[in-house]
């Protein structure tokens, strides 16, 4: 038995009660992200995540100090309840709440990075400024200090 390839769709009908109507697009989410921006909402996820499980991995944590490769038997019960807690919060409802964080926070984050840049021509005036630079970073000779020679 063979299923051919590639398969074939049903007749098409003029009805339009048989017309899916059209996916909706999410407003929350409007745009795809780049892989920088998902690394971002996957950090802001695993944040969540510990931060549910924080007495867990605490747990585990004072059981494995100090210990090498015996933390694999000595700390069984504290890794499985760590373990067990993380894939019970790691959800998809979790990477969806990371995502809204991310999107709710993103004009936070720009304003952040502006600021920051705004500090940073500010700094670099000033740098320029102290060390007589022009704007491609290159030294302004003054004729009088040079003995009129360039």
């Amino acid at each position: 038995m063979s299923i051919p390839y590639p398969p074939t769709a049903p007749p098409a009908t003029t009805s339009s009660s048989t017309v899916p109507p059209p996916t909706p697009i999410s407003t929350r989410n409007p745009l795809p992200l780049s892989a920088a921006q998902e690394g971002q909402v996957r950090d802001l996820y695993y944040k969540r995540v510990r931060s549910l499980c924080a007495n867990e991995i605490r747990d585990f944590a004072s059981c494995a100090l100090n210990r090498t490769f015996s933390a694999t038997w000595a700390c069984r019960p504290q890794r499985l309840a760590m373990n067990n807690c993380m894939v019970a919060h790691a959800t998809v409802e979790q990477q969806d709440a990371a995502r809204e964080e991310w999107f709710a926070t993103k004009d936070q984050r720009r304003k952040e990075r502006e600021e920051k840049e705004a500090k940073r021509k500010e700094a670099e005036k000033l740098h320029h400024e102290y060390w007589g630079l022009d704007e491609q970073g290159r030294r302004i000779w003054d004729a009088d200090k040079a003995g009129g020679k360039r």
